[in-house]
């Protein structure tokens, strides 16, 4: 009998992880139409709300009523929390100070944190590359701040302000995504899972938005609606649950190698409708950041 391939081979895994990294690739851009006259927490309130909504249909079409006890309940108010409010909250609030692109680059620093907090909380080892790779990307990082501070008009605070937030939102998605490698989250289904954990993200998110921002605010151009639709019905219901399925079959360290492939798409983005000007300092921040989560990918037996 011939062996049975490693999980992160099988189609199971790599179709779902190719579908979610050309979704979110394109995300960070999106983001950006949906800042100016809304404020950045009733933005995040709304595409949750729809994610939400979209992920209830979803299960009441498949026969998954959410029935979970006390604990399920418990761990989806977590969740929600840290995934769909603290780290969306964070990264709107940084592309008002940076280029999407550039925040998707900081951004993909995720492995580091989900590897460091799936060996505290899951077990997992880190591998010498990883540590390697990791700080030749905190390097790369450094590069397109130096960039940044250069060019924006503002000085260094904007820039600054901007990677600080990223950084924030990161760790609360390393949270998150944590969390699916939990034998708790194993206990329940899926989707009632997530679509529990969306709706009491956008509770959160309200009474965070309307508490900081005060009563609802929309846009109600073409544009804003667009964007808000497809960050909430694609770029969530449709893609965490994809990037959750993965977590729970490969764990969460090589689930957050997508964002190696992330920034790429993000950057070329930027650089096509935002104007994204590459000098020498930035060209070379970017490829370190690439090559050492490459690196990174490279261990042979990464966060297992």
């Amino acid at each position: 009998m011939t062996a049975a391939p490693p999980p992160a081979t099988r189609l199971s895994v790599l179709i779902p992880f190719a579908i979610v990294t050309l979704i979110w690739g394109s995300t960070w851009l999106v983001i950006r139409g949906q800042l100016g006259v809304v404020p950045p927490g009733w933005s995040v309130c709304y595409r949750f709300s729809i994610a939400a909504l979209t992920m209830l249909v979803y299960t009441r079409v498949r026969g998954e009523p959410i029935r979970l006890d006390a604990r399920g309940w418990g761990f989806a108010a977590v969740l929600g929390l840290f995934q769909f409010c603290l780290n969306f909250n964070f990264i709107y609030r940084a592309e008002q100070h940076i280029t999407s692109g550039l925040v998707a680059v900081v951004f993909a620093l995720l492995l580091l944190p989900n590897a460091l907090f799936g060996r505290l909380l899951l077990g997992h080892r880190l591998g010498r590359q990883l540590l390697v790779g990791s700080a030749v990307a905190i390097g790369g990082i450094a590069l397109l701040f130096l960039h940044e501070a250069r060019v924006d008009p503002h000085g260094p605070i904007q820039a600054l302000t901007g990677i600080a937030l990223t950084l924030g939102g990161t760790l609360a998605a390393s949270v998150g995504n944590v969390m699916q490698g939990t034998r708790s989250a194993k206990r329940y289904p899926m989707m009632p899972m997530v679509a529990a954990s969306m709706l009491l993200g956008a509770l959160i998110n309200g009474a965070f938005a309307w508490a900081t921002y005060g009563p609802p605010v929309i846009s109600p151009t073409p544009a804003y609606l667009a964007a808000t639709l497809y960050l909430g019905m694609v770029a969530s219901a449709v893609a965490f649950p994809l990037y959750y399925g993965v977590i729970r079959a490969i764990g969460p360290a090589k689930a957050a190698y997508s964002s190696v492939l992330v920034p790429v798409i993000a950057m070329a983005l930027s650089t096509l409708f935002e104007g994204y000007r590459w000098s020498v300092l930035s060209m070379t921040g970017g490829a370190l950041v690439i090559a050492g989560l490459l690196i990174a990918l490279t261990e042979r037996k990464p966060a297992r």
